[in-house]
């Protein structure tokens, strides 16, 4: 925290900082408060690094383009290009995360439409960004089948040693399925929220009504339905039926959307292995030992 606050300090020394606080540890950044009105983001690894800087260009190109509140970076930090010197800071925005439990606990159907209807919304927002003019590398659904083959490989060569036979055949039944299907590899990429989950997405709990959506990270060009897979993660099918029932040919993604969610946990144990995060890597290889 003190090395934190230095550095923002080094850079904005007319930031009068009186007070500063932990926020919540997350898996590419620590997070700070400062001063009640303003968050603070420092990479945990060179990766994280790479994916803040990519997601401060992303976030300039967008803003004014979606109906919700996203971050804007007015404090910014890319060189050295080193871990703990490496910071965005933006204004806090209001809202807490719309944890799974909290939606479970929403039985206003009214209510539940018009969160579905927001995110439905954003997402279509979102998606409709024009992408040539963005700078990050650009992928077509060819490409996003090769990442699904060399996320089996890593699977395969990282994750299969930690587990049981059983998980082994039925994540490998599950990969050669999806993969077989050509029919399922026919869509446009487009700009994706790439971790679109609840801890990402805050609400406001006195209107019922989505106040922003943070966590830009994972941003990419990619397939819609990874965002979708994310909703389907924190909120169970029936409430990711109701968003595609907003969409047109909505239907038409539903097989995505649920592998994509069936990979996510070892894809948490597969960033634990990599960045030598034995929480992640648990917690994610939990359910296939």
């Amino acid at each position: 925290m003190d090395n934190y606050e230095r550095r923002i300090k080094e850079l904005y020394p007319d930031l009068k900082i009186d007070q500063i606080e932990w926020n919540e540890i997350g898996q590419n950044n620590d997070v700070i408060i400062v001063n009640n009105s303003l968050v603070f983001r420092f990479p945990k690894y060179i990766e994280g690094i790479y994916k803040l800087e990519k997601e401060t260009k992303i976030l300039d190109q967008i803003k004014g383009n979606v109906s919700l509140s996203i971050p804007r970076p007015q404090y910014r930090a890319f060189e050295p290009y080193e871990v703990g010197k490496v910071f965005t800071g933006y204004p806090f925005i209001q809202g807490s995360p719309l944890w799974s439990q909290t939606m479970k606990e929403i039985k206003n159907e009214e209510h539940i439409q018009v969160l579905s209807s927001q995110l439905v919304a954003f997402l279509s927002e979102l998606h409709s960004q024009p992408v040539a003019s963005l700078d990050i590398k650009k992928q077509t659904a060819k490409d996003i089948r090769q990442s699904v083959v060399e996320l089996y490989n890593d699977f395969q060569e990282k994750l299969f040693p930690y587990m049981k036979e059983i998980s082994k055949s039925e994540v490998s039944h599950n990969f050669e399925g999806f993969l077989s299907r050509d029919e399922l590899f026919d869509f446009d990429t487009v700009l994706i929220h790439g971790d679109f989950g609840a801890s990402n997405i805050l609400w406001d709990p006195t209107t019922n009504r989505i106040s922003g959506v943070i966590d830009f990270g994972e941003a990419e060009i990619g397939d819609p339905a990874y965002d979708f897979a994310g909703l389907l993660a924190s909120y169970g099918q029936p409430f990711v039926e109701r968003c595609l029932s907003l969409c047109p040919e909505g239907e038409k993604v539903l097989d995505r959307i649920t592998f994509y969610k069936s990979t996510f946990a070892l894809q948490e144990a597969l960033h634990g292995w990599k960045n030598s995060d034995v929480e992640a890597f648990e917690n994610g290889i939990r359910d296939y030992r």
